[in-house]
């Protein structure tokens, strides 16, 4: 069936109806395979590639050859708003603390995945070197999306995953870095012109120029956002700006990667305010759908078990290699830059798992790289990616999970986290030791409660015995002694429960709330309470007996003067 004449019989030659159409097709697909790959634990990119492959003209054919061609302004768009998210991790208290850590553990991670990754093409493959060369730069990525997906749906925190998202956003910034130099020494070299050290270093200059130009551009956001604008008029203005920049790196032939990470970083750190970043969470899933559904349309099946067309192996077997290899270079290089760089045991063993997953950032990258090589090379290019990408989202996000688990920043179904579930050992020793003199206090005011009680049939027995003031006044001062010395243990004990909540609620541990702390502080109130009504009721008492008094003695006055004027009449 040919599409194009379809689309061409109900439009009547207008191209319109067809990118509208194709549109929808796309997002159609994207959603209906996420509804099969969502039962089978694995992620969205995945399935908005493999809806590309479906509809693509390799199976279904459904989607025009030209509207592909017209929307290579995608992977521009959707690199900067994955760029942009990623610069929300860039906060400088966080960079403080772990910085120096992060820079080593990523420039070994990045270093030995982009070395052996090289090794396996040009020297094991045969691979020309300019195109190795590109793999290398590609292999030191890792697909952020993914990561803080696997992140977002465990619930994971901690040390582990303050690591791992700033390892993960650092070697995106270093790849993208070494794939400019990498990607304009490969051009010249294809083209036949000499490389000198004045076009290696451009591209790294031109490069930094961006990025420097993208922190000016979130300054810009953060000036625009500090007048109160509606939550419509805020993304308006975000996603301006970043079109904006956009067209800029467009302009100067640079991927807007590294500036829109930038305008992340400094917008972030400058507002404090995430409620952007989530908005535009909200906004970008359509825009990568049709990215990731574009780039599986774009997958060429049919060069993957042809060997000869470029090398001496097929594609697959490449693919396949390189899936591996990077792998294994990522794990061994964290390994050795967490040894170095002297972090736990935890993150250690488990961060070069993490580390897996590449699709998004690197298909955004293959996506440039094959629209400047162009050729045979580029298809190459685009075809291994996009091969091992779906590999890669196979594995990576459960190797994530994985991660999360074992280095204890997993949070179970009960709301806790394994490292905090270590940690609470010591807290609940704590709290143990605390309830110690807590039910001590609470005897105690049991028997204190008692005690005013007793003391107040005691009083009123004293105001009915004659001669007995003196033990009157002695038993109201023991009362009030007693009612003070209460009243310091149980807000001594209440001072110490409030500092174990205040302890328990940072560790995310409430659930290690003792029921007797809240049982002693009812008992403690209701004891209170108690103590401040007997005190009002023995008051109005006391009252009413000297009215009552002055009452009689009045009464006796008047029958006395009556008396007597009685008396005097007669």
């Amino acid at each position: 069936m040919d599409i194009l004449a379809f689309y061409d019989r109900i439009s009547g030659g207008n191209a319109v109806p067809a990118t509208i159409l194709s549109m929808s097709i796309m997002l159609l697909a994207g959603f209906l395979v996420t509804r099969i790959t969502k039962k089978l634990h694995l992620p969205n990119v995945t399935a908005y590639i493999v809806a590309g492959i479906l509809i693509g003209p390799f199976c279904l054919n459904l989607i025009p050859s030209h509207f592909v061609e017209a929307t290579g302004f995608l992977p521009d768009i959707a690199l900067a708003f994955i760029a942009f998210g990623t610069g929300e991790f860039f906060r400088l208290e966080t960079i403080r603390k772990n910085g120096i850590k992060v820079f080593v553990i990523t420039i070994f991670e990045v270093c030995t995945a982009s070395i052996l990754v090289f090794g396996l093409c040009y020297c094991i493959f045969g691979l020309p070197m300019p195109f190795s060369l590109i793999l290398s730069a590609l292999a030191a990525a890792t697909a952020p999306t993914s990561t803080i997906m696997t992140i977002r749906q465990t619930g994971a925190r901690g040390q582990f995953v303050d690591t791992l998202l700033q390892v993960v956003a650092l070697d995106d910034m270093v790849s993208l870095i070494a794939y400019s130099v990498v990607i304009s020494l490969a051009t010249a070299s294809l083209a036949g012109k000499a490389v000198d050290l004045y076009g290696s270093f451009f591209p790294f200059l031109l490069n930094i120029a961006v990025f420097i130009l993208g922190g000016v551009f979130g300054y810009l956001i953060y000036l625009f956002m500090r007048n109160r604008h509606s939550t419509d008029n805020r993304l308006i203005i975000a996603i301006a700006l970043m079109l904006s920049f956009c067209g800029i790196a467009s302009v100067l032939n640079v991927s807007p990667l590294l500036g829109c990470m930038a305008m992340g970083a400094v917008y972030i750190n400058l507002s404090d305010d995430d409620g952007l970043f989530k908005q535009l969470n909200y906004f970008n899933p359509p825009i990568l759908l049709l990215f990731f559904v574009r780039s599986g349309i774009s997958f060429d099946l049919g060069s993957l078990f042809v060997s000869g067309n470029f090398g001496a192996y097929p594609l697959i077997v490449v693919s396949i290699g390189y899936f591996l290899v990077r792998i294994l270079g990522k794990y061994l290089g964290s390994m050795l830059g967490c040894r170095l760089a002297g972090t736990s045991r935890s993150v250690r063993n488990y961060l070069g798992l993490a580390l897996i997953p590449q699709a998004s950032v690197v298909i955004g990258l293959a996506e440039l790289g094959a629209r400047t090589i162009k050729g045979t090379m580029g298809n190459a290019l685009m075809t291994i990616i996009l091969s091992s990408g779906i590999l890669y989202e196979l594995v990576g996000p459960g190797a994530a999970n994985v991660a999360l688990y074992k280095s204890g920043s997993y949070v179970p179904e009960d709301g806790s986290t394994a490292d905090q579930i270590t940690e609470s050992v010591d807290d609940i020793q704590e709290k143990e030791a605390d309830q110690i003199p807590a039910k001590a206090d609470i005897q105690s005011g049991e028997k204190e409660v008692k005690s005013p009680e007793n003391n107040k049939q005691f009083g009123q027995m004293d105001e009915i015995s004659p001669g007995k003031g003196k033990d009157k006044k002695s038993s109201s001062k023991k009362k009030d002694k007693s009612e003070e010395e209460s009243s310091k243990k149980a807000q001594k004990s209440k001072n110490r429960n409030s500092k174990n909540k205040e302890k328990k609620s940072k560790n995310g541990n409430d659930r290690f709330v003792n029921l007797e702390e809240k049982e002693f502080e009812k008992g403690a109130l209701e004891y209170f309470e108690n103590q401040s009504k007997p005190d009002v009721k023995t008051k109005k008492s006391k009252d009413k007996k000297n009215s009552d008094k002055k009452n009689k003695e009045s009464k006796k006055h008047k029958k006395e003067s009556d008396r007597d004027n009685k008396g005097n009449n007669q």
